[in-house]
């Protein structure tokens, strides 16, 4: 599954990581960078450590699971 993290600074400095599941590829920059701009604008979310203040990073990353087939 991939995972897009978004990555804000809060109040105190410290990151803060919102993901979503399955995002649309290929990624676009300037829209990520525009959601996340607007995500601080509105104040949408908190954190213990105080409002979003900026944007640190994006990524996408992808986790893969193997199921391992044990005999009874």
């Amino acid at each position: 599954m991939k995972t897009l993290s978004l990555v804000f600074l809060n109040t105190e400095g410290k990151s803060v990581t919102l993901s979503l599941n399955d995002p649309v590829e290929p990624a676009d920059p300037a829209a990520i960078k525009d959601a996340m701009s607007a995500i601080i604008t509105e104040n949408v979310f908190q954190s213990t450590g105080g409002d979003l203040t900026a944007i640190k990073s994006a990524r996408i990353s992808e986790n893969n699971t193997t199921p391992i087939e044990l005999e009874a």
